[in-house]
């Protein structure tokens, strides 16, 4: 599937030697996928794990390796390909050219090329742990990162020496993450704060039971990482999710609705726009047991009491935060689903609500896809058809845009 940051950048993507370069080639692949146009540069060392036939097939492009062989007539290869890139990424990134970079060195063919370029550098190192925390690679890391490269990584966990510890090479999925960061910059979000809420909460009984909901925050990630490819500053205030954290995503993890809503009240004044995408329980229990309730003979009879309206308070301290200037909300539906969202619209004073029927089979709760309909404070609506649900939260984002005007 393209990407709507990737496809058609010219990527630049450095392989150097470790066993993490089979990872690479799954990177390029992905790439590639995403619609981008990958350029793949070896070093010698990196041939001894995996062949540049491997990178060719994937990437639809001939892998470089040698400097010197180039066809004659053409133009000097590290000057065309680092000024063309819009983007370089080095996966692995082994110690040796980390400290190449760092001291500017171009001895062969990927470290010249980095030398001649201008694009965002997106580095992931991978090495053994000792190398890593070695004093004079962490100065080469900090060097790079104070000349703007982005580094993804090491994570920590088995390595090629059989030890354990800090040095594994990131994951292609977050590499890519720190890339689309990285082209986002200067989005039609840039310099603007994206409030998201995400999760169902949690409402305790005891210290081992919680009532909760089905919720599995995934649209809620989808916004915030639609917020995030659009050049925002993202802030999830989630409950406990079922899919992990995004890349480049500032994280508030919170358990209750009444924790959810002072995260959400002590952040109000910096945020531009507001998103409750969260399942937030409507109730909670009147009283939470200091101790496991013990299984009785009989029913059990639990008082329950209104949980704060996140959104109907944020509608009371607008005047008091004169940055924002959309908030956004959901309404998950299993009946009358039109005129419950337009209640809701009316009653939180909501700019935009996208209303969803939780019971559509494919959409809704812990599905990978949503069809939803959004309608509008001044009127109007808008209904979209069953699509994905990072699609369905590049569309809000976009409908919240003129409201930034």
């Amino acid at each position: 599937m393209s990407d709507r940051l990737l496809a058609g950048k010219k990527v630049l993507l450095g392989v150097t030697g470790g066993i993490a370069a089979y990872k690479a080639a799954d990177l390029a692949s992905k790439l590639a996928q995403a619609g981008a146009q990958v350029d793949v540069i070896m070093t010698e060392a990196a041939t001894r794990f995996v062949a540049p036939l491997t990178f060719s097939a994937v990437s639809g492009r001939a892998a470089r390796v040698d400097m010197w062989s180039e066809p004659a007539g053409e133009a000097i290869p590290h000057v065309r390909l680092g000024t063309l890139a819009d983007l370089a990424i080095v996966a692995p990134l082994s110690a040796n050219t980390l400290a190449k970079l760092a001291l500017g060195l171009a001895d062969n063919l990927l470290s010249a090329t980095l030398l001649a370029s201008v694009a965002p550098l997106v580095l992931a190192p991978a090495m053994e742990s000792h190398m890593w925390l070695n004093p004079l690679t962490q100065a080469h890391a900090e060097a790079l990162r104070a000349r703007g490269a982005v580094l993804v990584g090491p994570g920590s966990g088995h390595l090629a020496s059989g030890a354990s510890g800090v040095g594994r090479m990131a994951e292609p999925a977050e590499i890519l993450a720190a890339a689309r960061l990285l082209l986002a910059q200067g989005g039609p979000l840039a310099g603007r704060q994206v409030l998201v809420t995400a999760g169902g909460t949690q409402e305790p009984l005891d210290p081992v039971r919680y009532i909760t909901n089905a919720s599995s925050g995934k649209m809620g990630v989808a916004l915030a990482e639609a917020a995030r490819d659009l050049g925002g500053r993202a802030v999830l205030v989630h409950a406990p999710l079922s899919v992990a954290l995004p890349y480049g995503v500032q994280s508030v993890p919170v358990g209750s609705a009444v924790e959810m809503r002072d995260a959400v009240l002590s952040r109000l004044a910096e945020t531009d726009i507001l998103i409750g995408a969260a399942a937030v329980a409507d109730y909670r229990p009147a009283e939470v047991r200091a101790q496991k309730i013990k299984k009785e003979a009989g029913d059990l009879t639990l008082r329950l009491m209104r949980n704060p309206d996140i959104l109907g308070e944020v509608a009371a301290c607008r005047p008091e935060a004169p940055r924002l200037r959309a908030v956004i909300g959901f309404a998950a539906e299993t009946q009358d689903l039109r005129a419950n969202a337009a209640a809701k619209l009316a009653a939180k004073q909501l700019d935009i609500i996208v209303a969803n029927d939780v019971t559509e089979a494919g959409s809704g709760f812990g599905a990978d896809d949503n069809r939803v309909t959004l309608l509008y404070r001044e009127g109007g609506e808008e209904s979209l058809p069953l699509m994905h649900k990072s699609e369905v939260a590049r569309r809000v984002l976009e409908a919240a845009l003129p409201l930034l005007a």
